[in-house]
């Protein structure tokens, strides 16, 4: 049964309960996001939040560092926002991150990578492992400790962290002690029960992830290519600790069980968090009883493993 209050938001988004991407144009996407964003309460005061840039492979790279104070470096989680590759900016999910701050301690490194159409696969992966690599050789001017950094995002982000664990493992490093995907793309597939079961009426559809798909890797082909789909990888074996969360009324809940579930036949240590009752999106709705619930469990896990 969905969750009461995730019932209310999927009200007020119409008959459709439906975000009908695949009916705008990139532009009018973004606007409406930024719009939505804008109607949602801010998040907690930080005592440090540095909007940064470091020099990515194809230009400078939007960063924001949110900190704590601490006295020793601590552990650190570099932070890819959702958005379907085509959506999202520093704004997107920072109520959500200042809330993981203070419930942490942890510096939290959000990256403004490029995004589809203008830019298409393999830019956001680039952009985000040049992210890895810089807060890894900016570990002390950050007080980050560099055995402790993890990265993670939610949807697409979460796509993108597990591209990035993959290249990190497959180059030799950096090092990343954990990795956290939240509700993530791991396949290009479009037709697991969930994506059927799920089509429409739960924020993000079917058809959007279609759209989204289409202005993110354009050539069918290279949909295949692990660091878009990386439940095609030949091999998860070396890869990073994880903590998966699913969404019981989504249409990735079955890629995202089947990445933990390999993640673990090979050898990976995985936390699966299959969240009954809710939606995609659910986990960054900050204040929704829900999402608090299961952050908790998040982060007890995370910090345990990441102290």
């Amino acid at each position: 049964m969905i969750d009461a209050e995730v019932q209310v938001v999927l009200d007020a988004l119409g008959p459709s309960g439906t975000i009908a991407v695949e009916e705008m144009t990139p532009e009018a996407a973004r606007a409406l996001m930024v719009a939505m964003r804008e109607s949602l309460p801010a998040g907690p005061e930080l005592p440090h939040v540095v909007d940064d840039v470091f020099a990515g492979p194809a230009g400078p790279v939007p960063v924001r560092v949110y900190s704590a104070e601490t006295g020793t470096p601590g552990p650190a989680l570099v932070h890819f926002h959702g958005g379907g590759w085509v959506l999202g900016d520093l704004d997107s999910g920072d109520a959500f991150l200042r809330t993981l701050v203070v419930e942490t301690g942890y510096t939290v490194i959000s990256v403004d990578y490029r995004l589809a159409p203008e830019h298409p696969f393999p830019a956001a992966v680039d952009d985000c492992f040049a992210a890895l690599e810089w807060v890894a050789s900016s570990a002390c001017e950050l007080g980050v400790d560099e055995s402790r950094i993890a990265v993670g995002g939610d949807s697409a982000g979460g796509n993108l962290a597990a591209a990035v664990a993959l290249r990190a493992r497959d180059r030799g490093g950096p090092r990343i002690a954990y990795q956290l995907l939240i509700y993530p793309v791991t396949d290009h597939d479009l037709d697991t029960p969930s994506y059927h079961a799920n089509a429409s009426g739960y924020l993000l559809g079917r058809s959007g992830m279609q759209w989204f798909w289409d202005h993110y890797v354009p050539d069918v082909g290279s949909r295949m290519d692990p660091e878009a789909s990386p439940l095609r990888a030949a091999s998860l074996a070396g890869l990073p600790p994880a903590y998966v969360i699913t969404a019981e009324y989504d249409p990735l809940r079955d890629e995202g069980q089947a990445y933990a579930e390999r993640l673990r036949a090979a050898g990976v240590p995985v936390t699966l968090d299959a969240c009954p009752g809710v939606i995609h999106g659910f986990f960054t709705m900050t204040g929704l009883r829900a999402s608090t619930a299961a952050r908790q469990r998040l982060l007890d896990d995370m910090g345990a493993r990441l102290r």
